[in-house]
């Protein structure tokens, strides 16, 4: 009979402290809770009790007071219960674990902005060269060619080099962009057993790390969508939580050209993570909801939207956690009418598949 053979927890921990490494748990757990901190240790407890977490030098308790003398976690006012919180540098750590988990291909990588196929100011050398000119870095001065022109124009006796036998390396236009990133936080992110959220809630707060530190130019922002869309922070991304709503990816889309219109930077795109068809929309005041199926109305008015952003150059990249062939076939429509990108995913490659696009998506120069 075919089936699973499981073996022992193979801790990858070894080498750390007692304190970083119940750390990385406990941020894992947060994410999973909400920023609930109080659950989050009731959780720890428990996988402590099984797993043998602690010894009798350090345990749970002595963790505690670490988050708290550490200022990880920080107790709210007395008149809300004084309860503990994550604090803002807690706030950080998920971020840059997020980041660490999802894009670890970044340390291989040299810091800088987004390369582009133009030539222009930047760090990355194309492979050609050119006179130097005034305001040109010296560090892009090509040392061998600049000395092979100094030898042809003056000769060895009089060996010297001028302006004009100075030649730097071309260079690749460096491009700022702006992102909306779109967090679909519908009910059927927590369906049938299946927590999408968490990883959702991973990549928007690793791309949102890897805007601050690698792409500090850029602007992100972040919007979630259920009946309606909101805008939220980027400190709120290990808060966000399922509702009991439909999918209104048309309030969604709506609110990020709307934010989109205000940016001045040419160079603008939208990220979209859901796990579903889009099943609401609002038709005056009131809305109409449809979960059964692809609504023909809701769908034109998604479709609709697509080919809007596409006049106004938005590309829209679509990350669908789900492989049913009927959502697979609106996906492609919505992608041919905007003329932007799709993938389908686990949720385990979820990361991995928005890191490659974001990195592509800013290799584009729109003039």
């Amino acid at each position: 009979m075919i089936g699973w053979n499981f073996t022992g927890f193979q801790s990858s921990s070894e080498g750390k402290a007692p304190f970083e490494q119940l750390l990385d748990i406990f941020k894992e757990l947060l994410l999973h809770t909400s920023g609930n901190v109080r659950e989050a240790l009731s959780w720890l407890t428990q996988l402590d009790k099984q797993y043998k977490l602690t010894d009798p030098s350090y345990g749970v308790a002595d963790f505690i007071q670490d988050l708290i003398d550490k200022g990880y976690i920080g107790q709210q006012d007395q008149a809300s219960g004084g309860k503990f919180v994550p604090t803002s540098k807690m706030e950080i750590a998920l971020r840059r674990k997020a980041l660490d988990d999802i894009f670890d291909q970044l340390k291989k990588s040299k810091r800088g902005q987004h390369i582009t196929k133009n030539p222009g100011q930047g760090d990355e050398f194309t492979s050609e060269m050119r006179p130097y000119v005034f305001g040109d870095k010296l560090d892009n001065i090509a040392i061998s060619e600049t000395i092979k022109n100094a030898h042809i124009n003056h000769g060895i006796d009089d060996f010297k080099i001028t302006h004009d036998d100075l030649t730097v390396h071309e260079t690749f236009f460096q491009s700022q962009t702006s992102t909306v990133l779109m967090i679909d936080i519908s009910h059927s992110m927590i369906l049938y057993g299946e927590d999408r959220i968490t990883p959702a809630k991973k990549v928007a707060m690793a791309l949102s790390e890897l805007i601050i530190t690698k792409y500090p130019k850029d602007t992100l922002d972040i919007i979630v969508f259920g009946d309606d869309a909101w805008e939220v922070q980027i400190k709120d991304l290990p808060y966000l939580e399922v509702g009991p709503y439909h999918t209104n990816t048309v309030a969604g889309l709506e609110l990020a050209m709307e934010i989109l219109r205000k940016r001045k930077n040419p160079n603008k795109q939208i990220m979209m993570i859901t796990d579903g068809k889009p099943t609401c929309i609002k038709k005056g005041k009131k809305y109409f909801k449809n979960s059964f199926g692809l609504d023909r109305s809701i769908v034109n008015r998604t479709l609709a939207l697509a080919v809007r952003c596409k006049k106004m150059h938005i590309p829209v990249t679509t990350f669908m956690i789900a492989r049913d062939p009927y959502l697979v076939n609106f996906v492609d429509q919505f992608t041919m009418a905007n003329g932007g990108k799709a993938f389908y995913s686990s949720l385990q490659g979820l990361g991995e598949f928005v890191f490659m696009d974001y990195k592509t998506n800013k290799r584009k120069l729109k003039r």
